[in-house]
């Protein structure tokens, strides 16, 4: 049993010794490259790293791919669609940064913190009046780890929390829950709307003119899982002509964001370079993760985070 790992950060290395331990007498092996890793990807029975659609086609001993990302788009491509080989993926090891980066971009927007910064950049001694999150109505759309875990961190801001996905099971922290065409009635209702759901045939694209037109003049939008979520145009149109109060971006259409992107430029929007789950504690939790799977695979158990390759993710 040949186990394959690389990472994008070759300091991973480190936790090289946990992955053996688990292994037990399988074969683990570090590729400093992904491109290493693939030379000799027929080799391979188990692979925890991003692989090519080329490489994939070659791997005949594969019988379990993980992805270190919480979301597997990269491995959205037809052959790992067509393949009878189980995906997992990382999701929730960013949860709580994730939850956490929302709250500080929904208070930073809510103080207007870029002008207190402008003012301690001058010097200046500005004091005016801000918006408190108590009793706001938070709209959070997609309702995975991320998604429950800002339930409950706006739950204790004292937010009411809405929420919109596929299925209507309850969640601790959330007063109700909308189907995904019932969008646009949720978000009439919302101060602050928070994008958490993956990137998919459905929902690329899903907040559009019409959604942004549904938000109060008073809304705030807030998105760090896939940007193009949203259709640019309708974003841009909506932040430049103060159909809505105001964005946090971490999440892009387009990353890294192009110099000459506008929402570069707009007053009323706070950008983030798509690092909201670059807590030092995510890698720690995928390697749990990972090992978890690994000791469950080896023992014939069934594999938890298994991506549907339908909806990804």
């Amino acid at each position: 049993m040949n186990i394959f790992i690389n990472y994008f950060d070759p300091t991973f290395e480190r936790h090289m010794p946990r992955f053996q331990e688990v292994a037990g007498d399988a074969t683990v092996r570090w590729f400093q490259t992904r491109a290493e890793l693939e030379a000799e990807i027929e080799h391979a029975d188990i692979v925890a790293s991003h692989i090519s659609p080329e490489a994939l086609v070659r791997a005949k001993n594969l019988k379990w791919v993980h992805s270190w990302s919480a979301g597997p788009n990269s491995f959205a491509y037809p052959e790992m669609q067509a393949s009878p080989v189980p995906l997992t993926c990382s999701k929730g090891n960013g949860a709580v940064p994730l939850a956490e980066h929302a709250i500080l971009l929904m208070l930073m927007l809510a103080r207007d913190m870029r002008r207190w910064l402008r003012a301690q950049d001058a010097k200046e001694w500005d004091t005016y009046e801000f918006h408190e999150l108590k009793g706001k109505t938070l709209g959070i759309i997609g309702l995975g780890h991320s998604g429950q875990d800002l339930a409950g961190k706006a739950a204790a801001f004292h937010m009411r929390v809405l929420a919109t996905r596929r299925t209507q099971k309850a969640v601790p922290n959330v007063e109700k829950i909308y189907p995904p065409e019932a969008l646009n009635e949720m978000l009439a209702e919302c101060d602050y709307v928070v994008v958490t759901a993956p990137l998919n045939d459905q929902t690329r694209g899903m907040i559009n003119h019409a959604s942004f037109a549904a938000m109060k003049p008073t809304a705030f939008y807030v998105c760090f899982s896939r940007g193009a979520i949203a259709e640019d145009s309708a974003l841009l149109d909506a932040l430049q002509n103060q159909k809505i109060a105001g964005a946090g971006l971490d999440a892009h259409s387009v990353e890294p964001l192009p110099k000459d992107s506008p929402f570069w430029d707009l007053p009323n929007t706070i950008i983030t370079p798509h690092s909201g789950a670059s807590a030092v504690e995510t890698p720690l939790r995928s390697v749990d993760i990972f090992c978890e799977n690994l000791r469950r695979f080896l023992a014939g158990e069934e594999l938890f985070n298994l991506v549907n390759k339908e909806h990804w993710y």
